[in-house]
């Protein structure tokens, strides 16, 4: 049972009388019991014909996958199987982050009907969401109190990343076309493979004139080559404490998921096979042996319910995953937060073993806030801000070196600057030969 504001209202209007009465000499006190007596029958025979919510049956309409900040609906459909007609709201108990409106929608199901009730919803948050159970409240006529119920009905509803970092993906195809002598551009290099035989126009490379075929042709020929295909490109994501960092709206894991999706996109169209591993000291998440269209909905799916768990990552048995992926891999991209000496000493320390069997590159999501170095130091606050950010910037530029010592390759970009990054440096390298 509940009651609403019109009993304190209803109460209210009782001074008037008691005070009335206190004025004639009569007894105050014993008015004023008889009022609220009155108005707590009036509320209990009010809630006693309400409609009993708990001959509500609630039905659920949930879409299985939403993208991160695109509005969803969902609906719930409320059948009337007892006696009464139902007046009242209704309540969907969706977590705070799923985005729900606070408002609590009326309803109005007659006896032996059923109707259809809208839950507009906007993910704030990646991963599962869920709302375990509705609760009802039906009104009694005078609309003085009513009776309320939760009925258990579960819902759930997985918000994928939003892959925002896709409008890169245009302009990174195009140079891949180039690459792919789909243009007059051609490369030569030591990973590159034999393509087509053209005439030779001047500025041409003449390493590349085929002399045989000249012969033949009677005309100088060219080889053309283009970058080699079914490569294996590994992504690691580290799901260890340091990818729960905030960075902007989100967390380190996020916008790491946005890099490794647009390089997977990138490499998949150039022909190369991608393996994702998202670890910490277990597999969170795998995607391997999946090609073509399939793979961007494989590495959502995979990567949407994963959450940075705080614990340290034990790289030697991240990177042995890594091998059981793909013995030969051309590309491993690790991304992950390494900007602190002390705490990359493991890391550091399994790198090496890695780095001599394949091309590794290092992606970290900074976090230092670029307009600290320009606060005002007239003020205690500002000059720390100050020196944290110079502090910052000196610790990750020791890491960045470390690496590069144990045969990697470091690049360190803000949240958005990462993805494109990470994917200009794949293009490089398939330009250069080296993939």
């Amino acid at each position: 049972m509940f009651i609403s504001g019109r009993v304190p209202l209803l109460v209210g209007l009782g001074t008037v009388p008691v005070v009335l009465l206190s004025v004639a000499g009569l007894n105050a006190w014993a008015a004023a019991a008889v009022w609220l007596a009155l108005c707590a029958a009036l509320a209990l025979a009010d809630a006693a014909a309400a409609a009993d919510p708990r001959r509500i049956r609630v039905h659920r309409r949930v879409p299985g996958r939403a993208l991160l900040g695109e509005p969803v609906e969902t609906e719930l459909w409320l059948e009337n199987t007892g006696a009464r007609r139902l007046h009242g709201q209704i309540r969907d108990a969706w977590q705070p982050t799923a985005g729900a409106s606070p408002d609590r929608p009326a309803v109005d199901v007659p006896a032996g009907e059923r109707r259809r009730i809208v839950v507009p919803l906007l993910p704030r948050r990646r991963g599962e969401l869920s709302s375990a159970f509705v609760v009802v409240r039906a009104d009694g006529p005078w609309r003085l109190a009513g009776r309320q119920a939760r009925i258990p009905s579960r819902g759930a509803l997985r918000v994928l990343p939003p892959f925002t970092a896709r409008r890169h993906l245009p302009s990174r195809l195009a140079r891949l076309r180039e690459l792919d002598g789909n243009t007059s551009v051609q490369v030569r290099g030591q990973g590159t493979e034999f393509d087509s035989l053209r005439e030779y126009v001047r500025g041409d490379d003449v390493r590349s004139i085929d002399w045989r075929a000249t012969a033949r042709a009677g005309a100088t020929m060219l080889r053309t080559w283009r970058p080699e295909r079914d490569r294996h490109v590994v992504i690691l994501l580290d799901t260890g404490r340091t990818a729960a960092a905030r960075v902007g709206d989100g967390v380190r894991l996020d916008a790491a998921m946005e890099a490794a999706l647009l390089l997977a996109a990138l490499a998949s169209r150039a022909g190369d096979h991608t393996h994702l591993l998202m670890f910490d000291r277990v597999a969170r998440a795998r995607v391997t042996r999946v090609d073509g269209p399939a793979l961007l909905p494989a590495l959502v799916e995979a990567m949407a319910p994963v959450e940075p768990q705080l614990i340290e990552t034990d790289w030697d048995a991240a990177f042995a995953q890594v091998r059981r992926l793909s013995s030969r891999p051309s590309l491993v991209v690790i991304l992950t937060a390494q900007d602190a000496p002390e705490s990359a000493r493991g890391f550091l320390g399994s790198l090496p073993a890695l780095s001599r069997r394949a091309h590794v590159l290092v992606g970290t999501v900074t976090v230092a806030d670029d307009a600290a170095a320009d606060d005002d130091r007239g003020n205690a606050a500002g000059v720390y801000r100050a020196a944290a950010h110079e502090q910052t910037v000196r610790d990750a530029a020791r890491v960045a070196a470390a690496i590069g010592r144990a045969g990697a390759e470091a690049v360190a970009a803000s949240a958005e600057a990462l993805p494109p990054r990470i994917a200009d440096r794949y293009l490089a390298l398939k330009a250069a030969g080296r993939l």
